[in-house]
């Protein structure tokens, strides 16, 4: 009688701290979620979300798209956490196909709007364009990466949604380097900043499993790895013989 209420009291237990451990993944990943829509709003305000407002140029159609279909991406975020805080996981995975089909469109899109920035002449005060478009450029690469990796691991949860968080940072950098204060500060500014979002998510794992997950501290090595890699390559003749052939 004793092992039983024993093993009643074990169980019970259990369900009560996989419960507590289900609410706090819930508010952190939505909160992480809201934390990039707001980056992302705030960033972009003045040139797209509230270009009427602050009476900025018109853009062109395709960086209208380019917006429209990074904005998708960004409320898809905020909707699956929210399905997942919801327990509607079946309408979660359902999304998650056109998520990967958005995901292959957005790539195509951040080509040619790299490119046509770079022949545009846009970038950071003092950068050249073509020695700066490796930094954009290379979103075509880290985000894949990340996010298919994430749908690899789809049906392992704590592994999938670190991981499209830590994709998600990627598309963040151009939002961040947006925000008042941190624009003039160039890359080294727009990136450290947006990495804060991988020190909080290591942070989070370490406070509340006692050691980082593999997949976000994997995940958020080769994102942040990737960012010296692109400054470092910026520079060379090899990659601006490139970058010149490629905006011609």
């Amino acid at each position: 009688m004793g092992s039983a209420v024993s093993a009643a009291g074990t169980e019970s237990a259990l369900r009560s701290s996989s419960a507590r451990r289900w609410r706090r993944e819930r508010w952190f990943f939505s909160g992480m979620a809201m934390l990039a829509a707001a980056v992302v709003f705030t960033g972009f305000a003045p040139t797209y979300y509230l270009r009427g407002v602050f009476r900025t140029d018109a853009l062109s159609p395709l960086l209208q798209v380019h917006g429209a279909l990074f904005t998708a991406w960004i409320l898809l975020l905020v909707t699956q956490t929210t399905l997942v805080a919801a327990r509607r996981t079946d309408v979660h995975r359902r999304l998650g196909v056109g998520g990967g089909v958005l995901a292959v469109v957005m790539m195509v899109a951040a080509v040619l709007v790299s490119i046509d920035g770079a022949r545009r002449g846009a970038a950071p005060p003092g950068i050249p364009p073509l020695a700066f478009l490796v930094v954009p450029l290379a979103t075509v690469v880290v985000f894949p990466v990340l996010i298919g990796a994430a749908f690899w691991l789809r049906r392992q949860p704590d592994a999938h949604k670190r991981l499209m968080v830590i994709g998600t940072a990627e598309l963040l950098t151009a939002g961040v380097g947006r925000l008042p204060g941190v624009s003039a500060g160039g890359p080294l500014a727009f990136f450290g900043v947006t990495d804060l979002f991988i020190v909080v998510l290591w942070t989070y794992d370490y406070m509340t499993r006692g050691r980082v997950h593999p997949a976000a501290l994997w995940g958020g090595l080769f994102y942040i790895a990737s960012q010296p890699l692109r400054l470092a390559l910026a520079g060379t003749s090899a990659w601006l013989a490139f970058a010149t052939w490629l905006v011609k």
